[in-house]
């Protein structure tokens, strides 16, 4: 058995691993939701909320675990 400390690791890297797909697949349905309402020819906000969610997510996610207890 994992001991708790290694648990709760475990726990923590994958709400991470969740928050980030999550939060990808959010951007691109919005992104191609504000396309097809802008009736652009080319994605444009299929690509830019995409990349500034990641870029906010890497933010998020090197804080998240650069944290010493």
């Amino acid at each position: 058995m994992q001991e708790p400390k290694q648990r709760n690791s475990l726990y923590r890297y994958s709400g991470l691993a969740m928050q980030f797909l999550v939060s990808l697949g959010i951007a691109v349905l919005l992104g191609l939701k504000a396309d097809r309402w802008l009736n652009l020819s080319l994605p444009v906000f299929v690509w830019l909320l995409p990349l500034l969610v990641l870029v906010g997510l890497m933010i998020n996610i090197i804080k998240e675990t650069s944290k010493r207890k």
